[in-house]
């Protein structure tokens, strides 16, 4: 089982597309609203340095953006 934290922000398609993966995936996951929660702002901000979403947080490994590439090797998917 994986630990997903997912930032994200209203109005924000490539965050819509990150939701449906990892539902279509059978991920569970936590999402930190940026815009409506100023800590979890600070914290993408000051502890991933990151100033965009999504941002994924699998298991201590940040990644930036809806990368496919990238979520599928961390979650172990096969291409």
């Amino acid at each position: 089982m994986h630990q997903i934290t997912l930032y994200t922000q209203p109005d924000c398609p490539p965050c819509e597309y990150s939701k449906l993966f990892l539902k279509e995936h059978g991920f569970d996951y936590e999402i930190k609203d940026i815009q409506r929660d100023s800590r979890a702002k600070k914290e993408l901000i000051k502890k991933y340095q990151s100033f965009s979403t999504p941002t994924f947080v699998i298991d201590g490994n940040v990644i930036y953006g809806f990368d496919l590439e990238k979520l599928k090797l961390a979650l172990n998917l096969s291409s």
